[in-house]
């Protein structure tokens, strides 16, 4: 559904502007709302609501008696927010995502099949320069399981 890497830039009052061919692929599934949280890695993770669903859901199954697993739920359910697009294409990041993320005005939209990502510009620079050397050895491992 969501392919590819964008730049844009968070206008004064916090708003992204979607890139065309996410809203595209939204369109063509009838999303009609987002939800927008705090993702790994330092990033923001935005799902369609029927993606989101089926996260909820997986994340329902951790069992409460888990510390870690209550620790993770708190973090991930209380910084959602169910986000609506706008006629031009834009959503409202909230200050507490944008400050979690370390969002100023410059950021990078990417698509990561199910959700988007949204990371600040230079913190996506740093994660991509960091990871791609090993992309190879990364995929070995992963593909294994």
């Amino acid at each position: 559904m969501f392919y590819g890497e964008y730049e844009h830039t968070i206008d004064r009052k916090g708003r992204l502007i979607i890139p065309a061919k996410f809203r595209e692929a939204l369109k063509a599934h009838h999303a009609k709302s987002l939800f927008l949280t705090r993702g790994l890695d330092g990033c923001l993770f935005v799902f369609p609501e029927s993606e989101w669903r089926q996260a909820e859901s997986r994340f329902r199954q951790i069992p409460f008696t888990k510390g870690e697993g209550r620790k993770f739920n708190r973090l991930f359910f209380s910084g959602a927010t169910e986000v609506s697009v706008d006629q031009l294409g834009r959503l409202l990041i909230p200050k507490t995502l944008k400050e979690f993320a370390q969002i100023k005005q410059e950021v990078i939209v990417v698509g990561v099949s199910s959700r988007m990502e949204v990371w600040s510009r230079e913190k996506w620079h740093a994660f991509y320069e960091s990871s791609r050397q090993g992309f190879e050895e990364l995929a070995e491992r992963v593909m294994l399981e």
